[in-house]
Protein backbone atom coordinates (compact mmCIF):
# COMPACT_ATOMS: atom_id res chain seq x y z
CA UNK A 1 0.00 0.00 0.00
CA UNK A 2 1.10 3.55 -0.65
CA UNK A 3 2.18 5.50 2.44
CA UNK A 4 1.64 8.96 0.91
CA UNK A 5 -0.53 11.11 3.17
CA UNK A 6 -4.05 11.33 1.75
CA UNK A 7 -5.70 14.70 2.37
CA UNK A 8 -9.29 14.96 3.64
CA UNK A 9 -12.04 14.19 1.15
CA UNK A 10 -13.51 17.67 1.59
CA UNK A 11 -10.43 19.33 0.09
CA UNK A 12 -9.60 19.65 -3.60
CA UNK A 13 -6.22 18.05 -2.94
CA UNK A 14 -7.84 15.02 -1.33
CA UNK A 15 -10.38 14.71 -4.13
CA UNK A 16 -7.67 14.88 -6.79
CA UNK A 17 -5.70 12.22 -4.94
CA UNK A 18 -8.75 9.96 -4.95
CA UNK A 19 -9.42 10.62 -8.65
CA UNK A 20 -12.94 11.87 -8.02
CA UNK A 21 -14.94 13.37 -10.85
CA UNK A 22 -16.01 16.33 -8.72
CA UNK A 23 -12.36 17.45 -8.49
CA UNK A 24 -11.85 17.22 -12.25
CA UNK A 25 -14.92 19.38 -12.81
CA UNK A 26 -13.90 22.21 -10.50
CA UNK A 27 -10.09 22.24 -10.80
CA UNK A 28 -10.11 24.97 -13.46
CA UNK A 29 -11.89 27.35 -11.09
CA UNK A 30 -9.51 26.90 -8.14
CA UNK A 31 -6.32 28.92 -7.80
CA UNK A 32 -3.31 26.68 -7.25
CA UNK A 33 -4.96 23.57 -8.67
CA UNK A 34 -2.05 23.07 -11.07
CA UNK A 35 0.41 22.55 -8.20
CA UNK A 36 -1.96 20.06 -6.60
CA UNK A 37 -2.15 18.09 -9.83
CA UNK A 38 1.62 18.02 -10.19
CA UNK A 39 1.93 16.94 -6.55
CA UNK A 40 -0.41 14.00 -7.17
CA UNK A 41 1.72 12.84 -10.09
CA UNK A 42 4.99 13.28 -8.20
CA UNK A 43 3.71 11.48 -5.09
CA UNK A 44 1.54 8.70 -6.44
CA UNK A 45 -1.58 8.68 -4.21
CA UNK A 46 -3.00 5.32 -5.30
CA UNK A 47 -3.95 3.01 -2.46
CA UNK A 48 -3.19 -0.01 -4.67
CA UNK A 49 -1.05 0.74 -7.74
CA UNK A 50 -1.73 -2.67 -9.28
CA UNK A 51 -5.41 -2.07 -9.98
CA UNK A 52 -6.17 1.66 -9.68
CA UNK A 53 -6.05 4.12 -12.57
CA UNK A 54 -4.90 7.74 -12.40
CA UNK A 55 -2.74 8.53 -15.42
CA UNK A 56 -5.45 9.45 -17.95
CA UNK A 57 -7.29 11.41 -15.25
CA UNK A 58 -4.24 13.62 -14.53
CA UNK A 59 -3.25 13.83 -18.20
CA UNK A 60 -6.71 15.18 -19.06
CA UNK A 61 -6.45 17.75 -16.29
CA UNK A 62 -3.04 18.88 -17.58
CA UNK A 63 -4.54 19.15 -21.07
CA UNK A 64 -7.71 20.95 -19.95
CA UNK A 65 -5.86 23.44 -17.75
CA UNK A 66 -3.25 23.96 -20.52
CA UNK A 67 -0.43 23.02 -18.14
CA UNK A 68 3.14 22.25 -19.10
CA UNK A 69 4.54 18.72 -18.98
CA UNK A 70 7.94 20.13 -17.97
CA UNK A 71 7.41 19.57 -14.20
CA UNK A 72 6.84 15.86 -14.94
CA UNK A 73 10.12 15.70 -16.85
CA UNK A 74 11.85 17.50 -13.97
CA UNK A 75 10.45 14.89 -11.60
CA UNK A 76 11.79 12.02 -13.69
CA UNK A 77 15.30 13.48 -13.72
CA UNK A 78 15.34 14.68 -10.14
CA UNK A 79 18.61 13.75 -8.34
CA UNK A 80 16.50 11.40 -6.22
CA UNK A 81 16.32 9.16 -9.29
CA UNK A 82 19.91 8.05 -8.72
CA UNK A 83 19.35 7.50 -5.01
CA UNK A 84 16.17 5.44 -5.48
CA UNK A 85 17.73 3.24 -8.16
CA UNK A 86 15.08 1.33 -10.09
CA UNK A 87 12.29 2.00 -7.56
CA UNK A 88 9.28 2.11 -9.85
CA UNK A 89 6.99 3.73 -7.29
CA UNK A 90 8.66 7.13 -7.65
CA UNK A 91 8.43 7.39 -11.44
CA UNK A 92 5.71 5.02 -12.70
CA UNK A 93 2.80 7.44 -12.55
CA UNK A 94 4.77 10.27 -14.20
CA UNK A 95 5.76 7.91 -17.03
CA UNK A 96 2.13 6.83 -17.51
CA UNK A 97 0.85 10.42 -17.47
CA UNK A 98 3.39 11.45 -20.11
CA UNK A 99 2.31 8.46 -22.21
CA UNK A 100 -1.34 9.46 -21.96
CA UNK A 101 -0.47 13.05 -22.86
CA UNK A 102 1.04 11.68 -26.09
CA UNK A 103 -2.21 9.78 -26.70
CA UNK A 104 -4.05 13.06 -26.16
CA UNK A 105 -1.98 14.62 -28.99
CA UNK A 106 0.62 16.31 -26.77
CA UNK A 107 3.45 14.68 -28.70
CA UNK A 108 6.11 16.79 -27.03
CA UNK A 109 5.52 14.65 -23.93
CA UNK A 110 7.33 11.82 -25.73
CA UNK A 111 10.64 13.72 -25.46
CA UNK A 112 11.10 13.19 -21.70
CA UNK A 113 10.08 9.55 -22.10
CA UNK A 114 12.78 9.01 -24.73
CA UNK A 115 15.44 10.70 -22.61
CA UNK A 116 14.45 8.74 -19.54
CA UNK A 117 14.47 5.46 -21.47
CA UNK A 118 18.06 6.25 -22.42
CA UNK A 119 19.36 7.72 -19.15
CA UNK A 120 16.90 7.10 -16.30
CA UNK A 121 17.15 4.52 -13.55
CA UNK A 122 13.68 3.14 -14.28
CA UNK A 123 14.49 3.04 -18.00
CA UNK A 124 12.65 -0.20 -18.75
CA UNK A 125 9.23 1.17 -17.81
CA UNK A 126 9.74 4.23 -20.02
CA UNK A 127 10.87 1.99 -22.87
CA UNK A 128 7.82 -0.22 -22.40
CA UNK A 129 5.57 2.86 -22.39
CA UNK A 130 7.01 4.01 -25.72
CA UNK A 131 6.47 0.55 -27.19
CA UNK A 132 2.85 0.60 -25.99
CA UNK A 133 2.26 3.87 -27.88
CA UNK A 134 2.80 1.88 -31.08
CA UNK A 135 4.46 4.72 -33.01
CA UNK A 136 7.85 3.75 -34.51
CA UNK A 137 8.72 7.42 -34.99
CA UNK A 138 8.57 8.07 -31.24
CA UNK A 139 10.75 5.05 -30.46
CA UNK A 140 13.23 5.44 -33.29
CA UNK A 141 16.77 4.41 -32.29
CA UNK A 142 15.70 2.88 -28.99
CA UNK A 143 15.96 -0.67 -30.28
CA UNK A 144 19.67 -0.43 -29.49
CA UNK A 145 18.81 0.36 -25.87
CA UNK A 146 16.48 -2.64 -25.71
CA UNK A 147 19.09 -5.03 -27.10
CA UNK A 148 21.93 -3.70 -24.96
CA UNK A 149 20.09 -3.57 -21.63
CA UNK A 150 17.33 -6.19 -21.74
CA UNK A 151 17.92 -9.79 -20.77
CA UNK A 152 15.81 -12.46 -22.43
CA UNK A 153 13.04 -12.16 -19.84
CA UNK A 154 12.85 -8.37 -20.29
CA UNK A 155 12.59 -8.78 -24.05
CA UNK A 156 9.90 -11.44 -23.62
CA UNK A 157 7.66 -8.91 -21.89
CA UNK A 158 8.67 -6.00 -24.10
CA UNK A 159 7.35 -7.84 -27.19
CA UNK A 160 4.15 -9.02 -25.46
CA UNK A 161 2.27 -7.92 -28.60
CA UNK A 162 4.26 -9.45 -31.50
CA UNK A 163 2.30 -7.31 -33.96
CA UNK A 164 3.20 -3.98 -32.34
CA UNK A 165 4.60 -1.65 -35.04
CA UNK A 166 7.46 -0.52 -32.79
CA UNK A 167 8.86 -4.00 -32.07
CA UNK A 168 8.32 -5.05 -35.69
CA UNK A 169 10.34 -2.02 -36.80
CA UNK A 170 13.10 -2.86 -34.32
CA UNK A 171 13.15 -6.52 -35.36
CA UNK A 172 14.32 -5.61 -38.88
CA UNK A 173 17.66 -4.43 -37.47
CA UNK A 174 17.98 -6.51 -34.30
CA UNK A 175 17.99 -10.33 -34.51
CA UNK A 176 17.45 -10.73 -30.73
CA UNK A 177 14.20 -8.81 -30.94
CA UNK A 178 13.15 -10.79 -34.01
CA UNK A 179 13.83 -14.01 -32.09
CA UNK A 180 11.84 -12.79 -29.08
CA UNK A 181 8.89 -12.02 -31.37
CA UNK A 182 9.19 -15.48 -32.95
CA UNK A 183 9.05 -17.15 -29.53
CA UNK A 184 6.06 -15.09 -28.48
CA UNK A 185 4.20 -16.04 -31.66
CA UNK A 186 4.96 -19.74 -31.12
CA UNK A 187 3.74 -19.50 -27.51
CA UNK A 188 0.43 -18.06 -28.64
CA UNK A 189 -0.22 -21.04 -30.89
CA UNK A 190 0.88 -23.60 -28.30
CA UNK A 191 -1.08 -22.18 -25.39
CA UNK A 192 -3.84 -24.48 -24.20
CA UNK A 193 -6.05 -24.99 -21.19
CA UNK A 194 -4.50 -27.10 -18.40
CA UNK A 195 -5.83 -30.62 -18.15
CA UNK A 196 -8.32 -31.25 -15.37
CA UNK A 197 -7.33 -33.95 -12.85
CA UNK A 198 -9.08 -37.26 -13.37
CA UNK A 199 -10.07 -39.89 -10.82
CA UNK A 200 -12.88 -40.61 -8.38
CA UNK A 201 -13.98 -38.04 -5.82
CA UNK A 202 -12.43 -39.95 -2.93
CA UNK A 203 -9.01 -39.88 -4.59
CA UNK A 204 -9.27 -36.13 -5.27
CA UNK A 205 -10.29 -35.48 -1.66
CA UNK A 206 -7.23 -37.36 -0.40
CA UNK A 207 -4.95 -35.41 -2.73
CA UNK A 208 -6.56 -32.11 -1.70
CA UNK A 209 -5.82 -32.84 1.97
CA UNK A 210 -2.26 -33.98 1.29
CA UNK A 211 -0.65 -30.57 1.00
CA UNK A 212 1.50 -31.89 -1.85
CA UNK A 213 2.09 -29.87 -5.06
CA UNK A 214 -0.73 -31.71 -6.86
CA UNK A 215 -3.21 -30.78 -4.12
CA UNK A 216 -4.10 -27.45 -5.76
CA UNK A 217 -5.39 -28.94 -9.06
CA UNK A 218 -7.35 -31.45 -6.95
CA UNK A 219 -8.89 -28.63 -4.88
CA UNK A 220 -9.95 -26.73 -7.99
CA UNK A 221 -11.41 -29.88 -9.56
CA UNK A 222 -13.45 -30.59 -6.44
CA UNK A 223 -14.84 -27.09 -6.77
CA UNK A 224 -15.82 -27.77 -10.38
CA UNK A 225 -17.49 -30.99 -9.20
CA UNK A 226 -19.27 -29.04 -6.42
CA UNK A 227 -18.05 -31.46 -3.76
CA UNK A 228 -19.08 -30.62 -0.18
CA UNK A 229 -15.82 -32.04 1.23
CA UNK A 230 -14.26 -28.69 0.33
CA UNK A 231 -16.07 -27.05 3.23
CA UNK A 232 -14.19 -29.04 5.89
CA UNK A 233 -10.94 -28.55 4.00
CA UNK A 234 -11.55 -24.81 3.85
CA UNK A 235 -12.04 -24.61 7.64
CA UNK A 236 -8.82 -26.53 8.23
CA UNK A 237 -6.73 -24.48 5.80
CA UNK A 238 -8.11 -21.10 6.82
CA UNK A 239 -7.40 -21.94 10.47
CA UNK A 240 -3.85 -22.92 9.51
CA UNK A 241 -4.22 -26.52 10.68
CA UNK A 242 -2.92 -28.04 7.44
CA UNK A 243 -1.43 -27.16 4.09
CA UNK A 244 0.81 -24.30 2.99
CA UNK A 245 -0.39 -20.73 2.57
CA UNK A 246 -0.53 -21.08 -1.22
CA UNK A 247 -3.52 -23.39 -0.80
CA UNK A 248 -5.63 -20.58 0.63
CA UNK A 249 -6.25 -18.83 -2.67
CA UNK A 250 -7.02 -22.16 -4.36
CA UNK A 251 -9.57 -23.20 -1.75
CA UNK A 252 -11.21 -19.75 -1.85
CA UNK A 253 -11.60 -20.03 -5.62
CA UNK A 254 -12.95 -23.57 -5.34
CA UNK A 255 -15.46 -22.72 -2.61
CA UNK A 256 -16.99 -20.06 -4.86
CA UNK A 257 -17.74 -22.80 -7.38
CA UNK A 258 -19.95 -24.51 -4.80
CA UNK A 259 -22.43 -21.66 -5.12
CA UNK A 260 -25.45 -21.72 -2.77
CA UNK A 261 -24.33 -25.12 -1.47
CA UNK A 262 -21.78 -23.23 0.66
CA UNK A 263 -24.30 -20.78 2.16
CA UNK A 264 -25.23 -22.65 5.38
CA UNK A 265 -21.57 -23.11 6.34
CA UNK A 266 -20.71 -19.53 5.31
CA UNK A 267 -23.35 -18.19 7.70
CA UNK A 268 -21.72 -20.12 10.53
CA UNK A 269 -18.26 -18.86 9.55
CA UNK A 270 -19.38 -15.24 9.60
CA UNK A 271 -20.86 -15.60 13.09
CA UNK A 272 -18.45 -17.93 14.87
CA UNK A 273 -15.31 -18.70 12.84
CA UNK A 274 -12.98 -15.65 12.67
CA UNK A 275 -10.44 -17.46 10.49
CA UNK A 276 -13.09 -18.12 7.86
CA UNK A 277 -15.17 -14.97 8.26
CA UNK A 278 -13.73 -13.21 5.21
CA UNK A 279 -14.36 -16.26 3.03
CA UNK A 280 -17.88 -16.49 4.46
CA UNK A 281 -18.63 -12.85 3.65
CA UNK A 282 -17.46 -13.45 0.08
CA UNK A 283 -19.91 -16.33 -0.27
CA UNK A 284 -22.78 -14.29 1.21
CA UNK A 285 -21.94 -11.46 -1.18
CA UNK A 286 -22.15 -13.74 -4.21
CA UNK A 287 -24.96 -16.10 -3.26
CA UNK A 288 -26.68 -14.75 -0.14
CA UNK A 289 -30.37 -14.00 0.23
CA UNK A 290 -32.14 -11.09 1.95
CA UNK A 291 -31.58 -12.75 5.33
CA UNK A 292 -27.85 -12.09 4.86
CA UNK A 293 -28.19 -8.31 4.44
CA UNK A 294 -27.52 -7.53 8.15
CA UNK A 295 -24.27 -9.52 8.13
CA UNK A 296 -23.09 -7.90 4.90
CA UNK A 297 -24.00 -4.41 6.12
CA UNK A 298 -22.25 -4.92 9.46
CA UNK A 299 -19.12 -6.11 7.68
CA UNK A 300 -19.19 -3.11 5.32
CA UNK A 301 -19.59 -0.66 8.20
CA UNK A 302 -16.65 -2.31 10.02
CA UNK A 303 -14.46 -2.11 6.90
CA UNK A 304 -15.37 1.56 6.38
CA UNK A 305 -14.58 2.52 9.99
CA UNK A 306 -11.23 0.72 9.85
CA UNK A 307 -10.47 1.90 6.28
CA UNK A 308 -9.98 -1.72 5.18
CA UNK A 309 -11.02 -0.78 1.68
CA UNK A 310 -10.19 -4.05 -0.07
CA UNK A 311 -12.42 -5.92 2.38
CA UNK A 312 -15.29 -3.55 1.50
CA UNK A 313 -15.55 -4.72 -2.12
CA UNK A 314 -17.43 -7.97 -1.44
CA UNK A 315 -20.08 -6.53 0.89
CA UNK A 316 -20.70 -3.63 -1.52
CA UNK A 317 -21.29 -6.04 -4.40
CA UNK A 318 -23.53 -8.26 -2.28
CA UNK A 319 -25.64 -5.42 -0.92
CA UNK A 320 -26.08 -4.05 -4.43
CA UNK A 321 -27.06 -7.46 -5.78
CA UNK A 322 -29.66 -7.80 -3.03
CA UNK A 323 -30.90 -4.21 -3.61
CA UNK A 324 -30.49 -3.46 0.09
CA UNK A 325 -31.93 0.02 0.54
CA UNK A 326 -30.71 0.18 4.13
CA UNK A 327 -27.13 0.23 2.80
CA UNK A 328 -27.56 3.49 0.87
CA UNK A 329 -26.32 5.86 3.64
CA UNK A 330 -23.04 3.98 4.12
CA UNK A 331 -22.56 3.60 0.35
CA UNK A 332 -22.93 7.38 -0.05
CA UNK A 333 -20.45 7.97 2.77
CA UNK A 334 -17.82 5.67 1.30
CA UNK A 335 -18.00 7.17 -2.21
CA UNK A 336 -16.03 10.37 -1.43
CA UNK A 337 -14.06 8.98 1.51
CA UNK A 338 -12.42 5.86 0.16
CA UNK A 339 -8.81 6.18 -0.93
CA UNK A 340 -9.34 3.03 -3.04
CA UNK A 341 -10.76 4.15 -6.37
CA UNK A 342 -11.24 0.51 -7.38
CA UNK A 343 -14.30 0.48 -5.09
CA UNK A 344 -16.17 3.15 -7.01
CA UNK A 345 -17.43 0.99 -9.91
CA UNK A 346 -18.92 -1.31 -7.28
CA UNK A 347 -20.32 1.61 -5.31
CA UNK A 348 -21.96 3.13 -8.38
CA UNK A 349 -23.47 -0.21 -9.42
CA UNK A 350 -24.80 -0.76 -5.90
CA UNK A 351 -26.29 2.75 -5.71
CA UNK A 352 -27.98 2.36 -9.09
CA UNK A 353 -29.61 -0.85 -7.87
CA UNK A 354 -30.59 0.31 -4.40
CA UNK A 355 -31.48 3.99 -4.98
CA UNK A 356 -31.70 4.77 -8.73
CA UNK A 357 -32.85 8.38 -8.30
CA UNK A 358 -30.14 9.16 -5.72
CA UNK A 359 -27.56 7.46 -7.91
CA UNK A 360 -28.09 9.87 -10.82
CA UNK A 361 -25.86 12.54 -9.23
CA UNK A 362 -23.11 9.96 -8.69
CA UNK A 363 -23.44 8.76 -12.27
CA UNK A 364 -23.00 12.31 -13.58
CA UNK A 365 -19.90 12.77 -11.43
CA UNK A 366 -18.68 9.38 -12.62
CA UNK A 367 -18.32 10.65 -16.21
CA UNK A 368 -15.20 12.49 -14.97
CA UNK A 369 -13.92 9.70 -12.68
CA UNK A 370 -10.40 8.27 -12.90
CA UNK A 371 -11.62 4.66 -13.25
CA UNK A 372 -12.71 3.61 -16.72
CA UNK A 373 -15.23 1.12 -15.25
CA UNK A 374 -16.91 4.02 -13.46
CA UNK A 375 -16.99 6.07 -16.67
CA UNK A 376 -18.47 3.12 -18.56
CA UNK A 377 -21.24 2.55 -15.99
CA UNK A 378 -21.89 6.28 -15.73
CA UNK A 379 -22.14 6.64 -19.50
CA UNK A 380 -25.03 4.20 -19.52
CA UNK A 381 -26.80 5.61 -16.48
CA UNK A 382 -26.39 9.41 -16.50
CA UNK A 383 -29.42 11.52 -17.35
CA UNK A 384 -29.00 13.26 -20.69
CA UNK A 385 -28.54 16.98 -20.15
CA UNK A 386 -26.60 19.53 -22.14
CA UNK A 387 -23.65 19.07 -19.78
CA UNK A 388 -23.61 15.27 -19.83
CA UNK A 389 -24.20 15.13 -23.58
CA UNK A 390 -21.08 17.24 -24.17
CA UNK A 391 -19.09 15.00 -21.86
CA UNK A 392 -20.35 11.84 -23.57
CA UNK A 393 -19.40 13.28 -26.94
CA UNK A 394 -15.88 13.92 -25.69
CA UNK A 395 -15.56 10.42 -24.26
CA UNK A 396 -16.77 8.90 -27.51
CA UNK A 397 -14.25 10.91 -29.56
CA UNK A 398 -11.24 10.56 -27.23
CA UNK A 399 -8.68 8.20 -28.77
CA UNK A 400 -6.99 7.77 -25.37
CA UNK A 401 -10.21 6.49 -23.82
CA UNK A 402 -10.89 2.82 -23.08
CA UNK A 403 -12.93 1.20 -25.91
CA UNK A 404 -15.62 0.05 -23.47
CA UNK A 405 -16.24 3.69 -22.56
CA UNK A 406 -16.39 4.71 -26.25
CA UNK A 407 -19.06 2.08 -26.81
CA UNK A 408 -21.10 3.00 -23.74
CA UNK A 409 -20.96 6.73 -24.57
CA UNK A 410 -21.98 6.12 -28.17
CA UNK A 411 -24.88 3.87 -27.13
CA UNK A 412 -26.14 6.44 -24.64
CA UNK A 413 -25.94 9.30 -27.13
CA UNK A 414 -27.98 7.24 -29.58
CA UNK A 415 -30.84 7.08 -27.06
CA UNK A 416 -32.36 10.42 -28.03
Amino acid sequence: MNEVAIHPAGTLHGQLQRGLGRAARKAAQVRGASELIYDCVRRDPRWDRQVESRSLYYARLILDLELSSAPLADHLFDPQDLLDGDDEARTSLAIDVLSDLVRLSRREAAGPLRRYAMDGENWYEALDALVALGDPGLAEGLGEIAVARCDDDDLHWLVADPENPVVLDWSVRHPRIAEAIRRRTVERHRRKEPEQPAGPDSELVARAWSGEPDSIPAILELGRRRHAALLDLAESIMHGECGPDRQRSAVCRAIRDLGPLALPRARVWVRREPGCAELGIGILARFGTPQDIPALLADLERAAVQAEWRAAAGPIEGLGRLRAGEAVPVLKTIWPETAYAYLRPRLLTALLRTAPHTAEAYAVEGLWDCEDDVRQIAAGASPLTEDTRLRLQRLRADTAEDPTVWTAAGTRLAQV
